[in-house]
């Protein structure tokens, strides 16, 4: 890892600019000029309708609370495209020090050759810069993650140039890494500017978080046919068993080469403590949907 100081970035905003990531409210997928320096990929097939190649994970459990989930994570054949580790729990983050049981997670998923990725929390472009790049060097430090998920990122085509400017810095802490920008699209039923596909160094981008009530009528967007499946991955929860390959056929046909389908529902608590994580804990369908996504796994 090269020697970057956490708390001065190579790559800072730009210039005359305050090092706060604006706000935006998810992502309108409006017109907008492509910011100058961006290459446009390659018009690729539209999607055929076939079923998601991949799993994601985007955030079980801590894994001292979680053991069964992050043990299925090594399982033999599993097409896992990448996992995320949240020490601090579903607010994101490596926590204020390295925590001995996400250590070992990580380190099994990396020696099983599964990508691991922190968690930043974008907080929609209000999360302050250098807090976000300090964060990003804890995880490499004390878990040795493969990249990130940018969660809560902005979709507008104003917070690109702060967008890239974040990936290039990630980038240079850890080269290669696997970054992933997650768009809240589901409640909102807005979607990123196109642009947000087009940043170099971004791997995926999850373009749809929601409900199954919400997914059932879900129509990506034009501008996804663009490009490969395989840079799309889609996060649904409150899915019931019988409606799972309804599920997978929707994520094929709008173009999510990736795809995480549970039936866990993100219940509200009692007095006003928040909601349950649908994410933290594994589908009680876990072995039917694993076998139903990519080349299956094995018993």
């Amino acid at each position: 890892m090269p020697d970057v100081r956490p708390d001065i970035p190579p790559w800072g905003p730009p210039p005359g600019r305050p090092a706060v990531l604006s706000r935006a409210a998810g992502g309108a997928g409006r017109a907008g000029a492509v910011p100058a320096g961006r290459a446009v990929p390659a018009a690729a097939p539209e999607p055929g309708g076939g079923r998601p190649r991949a799993v994601v994970v985007p955030g079980f459990g801590h894994p001292m609370l979680a053991p069964l989930e992050w043990a299925e994570l090594v399982r033999p054949g599993l097409p896992l495209a990448w996992a995320v580790l949240g020490p601090s729990g579903a607010g994101g983050g490596p926590g204020g020090r390295a925590d001995p049981f996400c250590r070992t997670a990580a380190a099994r998923l990396r020696v099983s050759g599964r990508p691991v990725l922190g968690l930043l929390d974008l907080e929609f472009g209000a999360r302050p810069y250098r807090e976000l790049i300090c964060a990003a060097h804890r995880y490499l430090q004390w878990y040795r993650v493969d990249g990130f998920l940018l969660d809560e990122c902005p979709g507008d085509p104003e917070d690109l140039d702060r967008i890239a400017a974040l990936v290039r810095t990630l980038t240079v802490l850890r080269p290669g890494a696997l970054l992933v920008l997650g768009h809240d699209t589901g409640a909102a039923g807005r979607h990123p500017h196109p642009g947000y596909a087009e940043i170099p160094g971004v791997r995926q981008l999850v373009t749809f978080r929601g409900s199954w009530a919400q997914y059932r009528g879900y129509q990506a967007p034009e501008w996804t046919r663009r490009h490969p499946a395989a840079r799309f991955c889609h996060l649904v929860h409150g899915v019931p068993e019988r409606a799972l390959d309804h599920a997978l056929r929707v994520a094929g046909r709008e173009g999510a080469g990736a795809v995480y389908v549970t039936d866990r529902c993100g219940r509200a608590l009692p007095a006003g403590r928040g909601h349950t994580d649908p994410w933290a804990s594994l589908p009680g369908y876990w072995d039917r949907f694993v076998s139903c996504v990519g080349t299956g796994v094995s018993e």
